[in-house]
């Protein structure tokens, strides 16, 4: 049963993300600042040679729009902190903020992740890798102060947070480490870990941080071009620090309640060709080829090409990781010239598969059945699997329909009653 109540849209396809970035857009939805500032004190004390940590929280304008500013104060006598150091002051800080496990539990992701990127660019354990900018304390600043605001926004549960794919700009960056292409080595590698798509540009700066990228992958339960079906509640922007002539460098984020048709959305991707000089036998081996090969589903349209030649549209939907490889398959085997490509959102039911046993002529026999629900848990659709139904209409010599209607009946009998 869905206990979903809100959704959460991080759109950060235009100017990246920064932990800085992720606290103004919080507290523009309405977080509390005094929490957050309790929050900082205890980040304050959990960490060797920090002498002084506040927010300081104003609000300024990217290119016209009006944007929380969230600067991180730091007096911190402490150059370089190890992944262990981080770790213990960040569990001190939850332990004594006395925050709920499941938020607490997120903070620990985001260390986790961010340490283990280091750790896997300098070759070192996790525990005994030296950070330097990451090493902060306006790193863990950034952490326990999103946990806090999410908490306090009641955003911790009952709620799906969808990102856009991240803007990471261009250009250089220098930094402990010397000049190096933006993004960051620790940005990018945090990025190829959770296989999180992003955006080159729009402007020659690092748009997106390593913690930026630490808190973006590990809040996000969904990534899309799109936004989710929502009735929108709040918007809350936060500003970046510089101000740039290409683009508002601000962080949206939307708070919104999902609709009550309770179906799930994802986003595919849609392959289609031309084809008007194929025979059936190259077309019908290359959809069992794609078939094969990842596509989620291949369809071919009759149509009228030029000078009115009878021809074909072959259209496959493909998740994005695929759409270069069937592009491939579809062009070697068909000899087409091209192949368009575009991104679909889709509302869909979810789906799982099930065994249930069936008793025919005396016999236990198993069949495999597709049950599709939506969101609030009802039980939509119930379709037994094409192939076991043939299997056993050939075994028994009963009609293939009656066999359908039998298992059919068993797995809706077993969903409603249980085993």
């Amino acid at each position: 049963m869905s206990t979903t109540k809100r959704i959460v849209v991080i759109d950060c396809q235009a100017a990246g993300v920064s932990g800085d970035m992720i606290l103004g857009a919080l507290l523009d939805l309405g977080a509390d600042l005094n929490k957050m500032n309790e929050a900082m004190k205890c980040v304050r004390d959990s960490l060797r040679g920090c002498r002084s940590l506040q927010l300081i929280v104003g609000e300024v304008t990217r290119k016209g729009f009006r944007a929380k500013k969230v600067d991180v104060k730091v007096i911190d006598e402490t150059p370089t902190r190890t992944g262990r150091e981080l770790k213990d002051a960040l569990q001190n800080s939850m332990t004594s903020l006395k925050v709920p496990s499941m938020t607490a539990q997120l903070a620990t992701n985001v260390i986790d992740t961010l340490i283990k990127a280091e750790a896997d660019l300098h070759g070192e354990s996790v525990d005994e890798v030296h950070l330097h900018e990451a090493g902060s304390a306006d790193t863990i600043a950034d952490i326990v102060g999103t946990v806090v605001a999410l908490e306090d926004l009641n955003l911790s549960r009952d709620t799906v947070v969808y990102s856009t794919p991240v803007a990471v700009g261009g250009g250089l960056l220098t930094f402990s480490h010397g000049t190096v292409s933006t993004p960051a080595p620790a940005t990018l590698e945090i990025l190829r870990s959770k296989a999180f798509p992003i955006i080159g540009g729009p402007v020659e700066s690092e748009l997106a941080t390593p913690t930026g990228v630490s808190l973006l992958t590990n809040m996000a339960h969904n990534v899309s071009s799109f936004y989710p079906p929502m009735k929108p509640v709040k918007i809350g922007y936060g500003a970046g620090a510089a101000d740039y002539a290409e683009t508002p460098n601000v962080l949206r984020m939307v708070i919104g309640e999902p609709f009550e048709y309770a179906l799930a959305n994802d986003e595919v991707h849609v392959l289609e060709t031309n084809l008007d000089d194929v025979s059936g036998e190259v077309i019908g081996y290359a959809v069992d080829r794609l078939l094969e090969e990842g596509a989620k589903d291949v369809s071919i349209i009759p149509m009228f090409t030029k000078k009115n030649r009878p021809g074909h549209i072959v259209k496959i939907i493909s998740d994005k990781k695929d759409v270069k490889h069937l592009a491939r398959i579809l062009v070697d085997e068909t000899g087409t010239l091209g192949v368009r490509e575009y991104s679909c959102g889709r509302h869909i039911l979810l789906r799982e598969v099930s065994s249930v046993n069936v008793r025919i002529n005396e016999k236990s026999e198993p069949a495999r059945v597709k049950i599709a629900r939506d969101l609030d848990g009802k039980v939509v659709q119930v379709k037994p699997e094409y192939d076991d139904v043939e299997k056993l209409a050939k075994n028994t010599g009963m009609p293939f329909r009656a066999i359908m209607e039998i298992v059919t009946r068993k797995a809706r009998n077993l969903i409603e009653n249980g085993p």
